[in-house]
């Protein structure tokens, strides 16, 4: 009885082992889904390459120059990334998308981050994770210096350009809707439009149109703010925690080596002038 006893419980045993076993190998397989994030650090890191999206048409922020190569402020912050993630700031790929291209590329893992001009809003939260913030920016509308617009009302019945897919767009649509909108995919196709007199205005981020208006003299920014002062972000995939994580402590780290004023004397200042400060544009912590 005793050795039968004995022969019962080495089997029980052995049959919890084996259950155990299989409990570890299910958790090891569930890690190792969690590993095939594309996008995760380590999927980056095995990859050498870091996908970035960003504008192609929004000088001083996201452009391609003359020779075909990326330039902008936000190009300056994705090679920083690439350099401290992958060791080379030249391993790295660039995809210019339009305003509303942005959050699909990350749906669909065309990207790994945005860093195209890419403001925070309370609806993007809902589909996008937004690491810690890099810049601010307020709404602003442009007009010509012959005919210029400095108070919104000045627009009831008028046109105004947005870029589709924008704060503007949905600011204006909901406070405003007396204004006819006149949208654009791209930030090319709306300056054409105020260019050739298209529509009265263009609202859009103001960062920008004091940069847009240095280079266009007969236009100026006769509203310089409307509606809440927003930020810009990195956009990451929903739900992507290793890189949403190692984004924000290198924003951390950036911020104590005041990377971003070195940025903004790159990259901003010469189109800005003496007129904007860097502290009106970037955050420091």
């Amino acid at each position: 009885m005793k050795k039968r006893f004995g022969a019962i419980i080495l089997s029980l045993v052995a049959i919890l082992l084996i259950l155990t076993g299989c409990g570890s190998t299910s958790s090891a397989k569930n890690e190792k889904k969690d590993d095939k994030n594309p996008s995760s650090v380590e999927a980056i890191k095995e990859r050498g390459k870091l996908k970035v999206a960003v504008f192609g048409d929004l000088s001083p922020y996201g452009y391609v120059d003359s020779s075909g190569k990326n330039q902008g402020y936000d190009v300056y912050l994705a090679k920083r990334l690439a350099k401290d993630l992958l060791g080379d700031e030249s391993k790295i790929e660039f995809v210019v998308v339009n305003a509303e291209e942005r959050v699909d590329a990350l749906k669909s893992n065309k990207v790994d981050i945005v860093l195209a001009n890419f403001t925070k809003t309370a609806d993007r939260e809902k589909v996008v994770d937004f690491a810690s913030p890099y810049m601010k920016v307020g709404i602003g509308v442009v007009s010509p210096k012959s005919a210029a617009i400095t108070d919104a009302k000045q627009l009831d019945g008028k046109k105004l350009i947005v870029t589709k897919g924008t704060t503007s767009e949905i600011f204006f649509s909901k406070e405003y809707p007396s204004i006819n909108l006149e949208k654009y995919e791209s930030k090319t196709q709306q300056f054409q439009a105020l260019t050739d007199g298209r529509a009265d205005a263009l609202a859009d981020d103001n960062s920008y149109l004091y940069a847009w208006v240095k280079e266009n003299p007969n236009f100026e920014v006769g509203i310089k703010e409307i509606g809440e002062v927003s930020t810009i972000n990195p956009g990451i995939k929903k739900g992507n925690e290793s890189l949403l994580k190692w984004v924000n402590e290198e924003i951390k780290t950036l911020n104590k080596e005041k990377f971003f004023e070195k940025d903004y004397d790159e990259t901003l200042k010469p189109f800005f002038g003496s007129e904007i400060k860097a502290s009106d544009i970037i955050i420091t912590d």
